[in-house]
């Protein structure tokens, strides 16, 4: 089980469950990936409804990559993930909010 106080999120890919979670480095690479000079401009995106599926890509890989995934960007194009694009969005940003929720609060 993903444990929501250390920031993760179950992620199902081929029908085998992934921890994934966003590390100060997943961080630091998604603002370079994405463009961004803060993550608050990138939260914001979320929680407007404004962001684009390559946020969602970019902020997946990133938290599976800091689960411990081997995989690259090009894999998640191909595989099942369970629940779809929405399923896949909500991930994304539960990532993001728990990145930067302090546990107990």
């Amino acid at each position: 089980m993903a444990n929501p106080h250390a920031g993760e999120v179950a992620v199902w890919l081929d029908g085998r469950r992934h921890v994934a979670r966003l590390t100060l480095g997943a961080l630091a690479g998604l603002e370079a990936e994405l463009g961004e000079d803060s993550m608050i401009a990138l939260i914001e995106r979320f929680e407007t409804g404004r962001y684009a599926s390559r946020d969602v890509l970019a902020v997946l890989v990133a938290g599976l990559r800091g689960g411990g995934w081997k995989g690259e960007a090009g894999d998640l194009l191909t595989v099942e993930l369970r629940g779809g694009p929405v399923a896949a969005a909500r991930a994304a940003a539960e990532l993001l909010a728990r990145a930067f929720t302090v546990a107990g609060t």
